[in-house]
């Protein structure tokens, strides 16, 4: 029995290609950057701005979600029952916490970032100007560590798979 099984079995082997580390420095440098924007929105535009900047980021947190979940389910992927809300850093926000196609990842990735966007450009118009542009510091800082991923691996293989961990990002092929 113990032979049948071994036999019949599927075994994937993944190569590690790229390796990219998520260092403590980088890590200070993402963390520090939500102070700068606070500071400066309260200098240059309100002292009111503290409290837009506290609202968007949960509502920039919801979209992301909306956006991300929408294109995992319309693009009909079974990988959507393994995102979750990551409260680890750098990865916040609504990630995977296992192997993920790559392909998908800039499915979602570029969907999140082009749409966001649109939608935190369409909410200028009726929203105050500090609010908006904290809609915009939040989208882009919940992004960043996504968009460092993306340009760090543009020139690798799209048939690939990818994990984020908290102190890499790693890149496989089969």
């Amino acid at each position: 029995m113990m032979e049948e099984n071994s036999t019949n079995a599927t075994f994937y082997q993944y190569k590690l290609i790229k390796k990219i580390p998520v260092t403590r420095l980088m890590l200070r440098c993402y963390l520090i950057l939500p102070y700068i924007a606070i500071i400066a929105e309260m200098i240059l535009i309100s002292w009111t701005s503290i409290i837009y900047f506290a609202i968007a980021a949960p509502l920039v947190l919801w979209i992301h979600y909306v956006i991300s979940h929408s294109v995992l389910f319309i693009s009909h992927s079974q990988s959507h029952k393994r995102w979750k809300f990551s409260a680890k850093l750098p990865w916040l926000g609504y990630m995977t916490d296992q192997h993920l196609s790559f392909r998908i990842f800039r499915k979602v990735y570029l969907h999140t970032a082009w749409i966001g966007l649109a939608i935190f450009l369409i909410l200028m118009f009726w929203s105050p100007l500090s609010f908006t542009v904290s809609l915009l510091f939040w989208h882009l800082w919940f992004l960043l560590p996504r968009f460092y991923a993306y340009i760090r691996l543009y020139n690798v293989p799209k048939d690939g798979m990818i994990k984020f961990n908290t102190q890499d990002i790693s890149y496989y092929q089969q």
